[in-house]
């Protein structure tokens, strides 16, 4: 397919108009989810930079960030990846990252928050690429302590660490809290947000990451290759489930009779279990059993920013590959038990 075609094809499903004159098109640099396959498939391509609609605000990506939503459907069958991607033989929408770090290049006539220059965070779809147009709505001022960097590996996995925590897991203070995959993304805000409400925290995860979550503030650390918590006798007011491959019912047992599991992600058969089975569980006596879909909330983006400018918490990175490379980024992703977050860099800060 011609490249000015393909451009403007993705253009399209991205809700941008790329009018009729080849003259008028600005291009850019994004990464596209070209056809339905592995990680390969994702390529750097040229394409056409929006413009923002009226709430919308354009921002210049220097850095953005992997999430689960990004490299588990690599794992999933095709059909549901075709369901996602909302097109049968290739995918129609062709844009690929969520996270992103950068600064403001335009803003929308409605937009009253951000003006040229400042420095934002936050999320849209296509975060992988130069430009992007997010709404007003899903982005905060950056926390000016951190680097684009840290910035971007902040959104997606701080959100549904602090909602399930503070929100689905109504945390208080000297409660004793469990969190199984204390190590990766989400893992790692978890237990730095935990700490911060004055809890107990222990930390579950592999044995490469047990010097991490010391570190971040984890009062005790199991490493599940030797130990499994659930049969340990151990009782927890909030178990918060990132990973793993446990029955609810196993989490059931580590919980005390009024606790309550939040089950975020781990192996199919685990979230299909609390789908299912969760509401009516939580019904049988005084355990909650819940599952969680993260909330896209600028007002817990500037929670986040404050919480991050206090030093109450930072983000851990594992490591930073260039847009050039995002397909490797998934291949690493997809080999399992990052360290924190995986970044995506994509413009000098001095540009």
């Amino acid at each position: 397919m011609p490249a000015r075609k393909s451009a403007a094809m993705f253009a399209n499903a991205c809700g941008f108009d790329p009018g009729n004159s080849e003259d008028t098109i600005s291009p850019m640099k994004a990464v596209v989810y070209t056809k339905y396959g592995p990680p390969d498939v994702l390529q750097l391509q040229e394409i056409e930079k929006p413009s923002p609609k009226d709430d919308e605000v354009l921002v210049k990506v220097h850095a953005a960030s992997l999430n689960a939503l990004d490299w588990r459907p690599f794992t999933f069958p095709l059909i549901f990846i075709r369901m996602m991607r909302g097109g049968l033989r290739e995918p129609n929408n062709r844009t690929f990252g969520v996270d992103l770090a950068g600064r403001v290049e335009a803003v929308g006539t409605s937009v009253k928050q951000f003006r040229l220059g400042d420095e934002v965070f936050g999320q849209c779809w296509g975060a992988c690429g130069e430009y992007v147009c997010a709404r007003e709505k899903n982005l905060a001022l950056k926390p000016g302590n951190l680097s684009f960097e840290a910035a971007a590996a902040v959104p997606a996995a701080a959100l549904t660490a602090l909602q399930a925590v503070r929100d689905k897991g109504s945390i208080q203070a000297r409660q004793k809290i469990l969190i199984n995959g204390a190590g990766g993304g989400v893992g790692t805000f978890a237990v730095q947000i935990a700490k911060s409400f004055g809890a107990e925290v222990t930390a579950v995860c592999s044995t490469r990451n047990l010097d991490i979550s010391r570190s971040i503030g984890a009062d005790y650390v199991i490493d599940y290759t030797q130990e499994d918590f659930t049969t340990r006798g151990e009782r927890y007011d909030l178990i918060i489930a990132v990973n793993g491959y446990h029955s609810i019912f196993d989490y059931r047992r580590a919980l005390k009779p009024t606790g309550t599991c939040v089950v975020l992600g781990g192996a199919m058969a685990q979230m299909f279990q609390v789908i299912l089975l969760g509401p009516i569980l939580s019904r049988i006596g005084n355990q909650k059993m819940r599952g969680m879909f993260t909330r896209p909330s600028q007002k817990d983006l500037i929670f986040l920013k404050d919480f991050l400018e206090a030093s109450k918490g930072a983000p851990v990175i594992d490591r930073c590959y260039p847009l050039t490379d995002v397909a490797d980024a998934v291949k690493y992703l997809l080999e399992g038990h990052p360290r924190g977050k995986v970044v995506i860099t994509v413009a000098s800060s001095a540009q």
